[in-house]
């Protein structure tokens, strides 16, 4: 069997763990021949291919990023996409198909199974916001690179008795300004998931001043204040039909500035959060997913996604991870409200 390999949407650290599960086990216990498509669903679309085999695998474990490269092209946006992978794939000889990516890189790859195209899918997103899986891998890294950038901040913080304004990741789902912030000791976490009021934030702030400690605010990228407070967002779309989100942690700086009389700054985490090695957690995980997926495509156990149901590996179908959004539930926050205001 000839099988192709993508990465697709906003890359992460663990993409390479899972091409590299894939390929290995791929070629030694069933014999499979692979080939890359690069830069996403571009590959398949314009026929862009990188040889794909044991040589090429070897020693991309603790590398960040993908050696197919990414993008975030949608293919169902281009007049006969569908049509055109499907000529590029069967001119390839190309059988079957593991898409590696996230919210919409796997939904282009539930598209196509629907239309005869052999797919097996793995979550990858830092924001850990796919339905049906635990954790997806990338997410552990962001969290622990986000955490040591809080816990270098707090010293600078108190030095200067300034608040810091940390804006992370995010879009939909606060997963990441969750869990950094709590790891990190944050004095005030704000979420996509429920608008919050500048004028408590600002309460927040002032009160740890008045035990002379300098605040930390962590907020996502995709937090919002209350209706008529502000709007972050331009209205430029991506070929998935999202907006580019930046501006909320420096608006709130001065926001916090201007309320509470005490200096603010703004630290924008933005892809360093993307980038580096693995973790461990990641690279294990992306590991298994890797293993699992191959057995799925060897199988013919199509149109499944892989996902961690607490400590197994268990394939779904691919429309249980990208039918909705995995977003922070409201116990989550009752668990940590006791933190916000410290």
């Amino acid at each position: 069997m000839r099988i192709g390999v993508l990465t697709g949407g906003g890359d992460c650290p663990g993409l390479n763990a899972v091409i590299r599960a894939v390929v290995r086990k791929g070629v030694a216990a069933y014999g499979h021949e692979f080939v890359g498509f690069r830069d996403g669903w571009k590959g398949p679309l314009e026929g862009l291919t990188k040889p794909l085999g044991i040589a090429e695998v070897r020693g991309i474990l603790p590398r960040g990023g993908t050696i197919l490269g990414s993008s975030r092209t949608n293919p169902f946006k281009i007049e006969g996409g569908v049509d055109r992978i499907k000529a590029n794939l069967a001119e390839q000889g190309v059988d079957a198909l593991v898409a590696i990516g996230g919210e919409d890189t796997l939904g282009v790859a539930t598209k196509l199974n629907d239309l005869g195209v052999n797919v097996v899918g793995v979550p990858k997103t830092i924001d850990n916001d796919l339905n049906a899986t635990d954790y997806t891998f990338g997410f552990d890294t962001a969290v622990n690179i986000a955490m040591e950038a809080i816990d270098r901040l707090h010293t600078t913080a108190e030095s200067h008795h300034r608040t810091l304004v940390v804006e992370v990741m995010g879009r939909h789902a606060g997963w990441i300004a969750l869990h950094a912030g709590l790891a990190g000791g944050a004095n005030v976490i704000l979420l996509p998931e429920r608008n919050f009021d500048v004028e408590q934030v600002a309460t927040y702030v002032t009160k740890r001043f008045q035990v002379e400690y300098a605040p930390i605010v962590v907020v996502a990228e995709g937090a919002q204040p209350l209706e008529g407070q502000m709007i972050t967002h331009n209205q430029e779309l991506d070929s998935f039909g999202h907006v580019r989100l930046g501006g909320i942690g420096q608006w709130l700086a001065e926001q916090l500035e201007e309320k509470t009389g005490k200096e603010a700054r703004t630290v924008v985490l933005g892809h360093i959060q993307r980038g580096g090695t693995p973790t461990a957690f990641d690279r294990v995980l992306a590991t298994r997913f890797g293993l699992q997926a191959i057995d799925a495509v060897h199988e013919g156990d199509f149109g499944k996604m892989m996902a961690l149901r607490g400590t197994d590996i268990v394939r779904v179908p691919l429309i249980e991870g990208t039918g909705e959004l995995k977003t922070v539930p409201l116990s989550r926050y009752e668990e940590a409200e006791v933190f916000f205001g410290s």
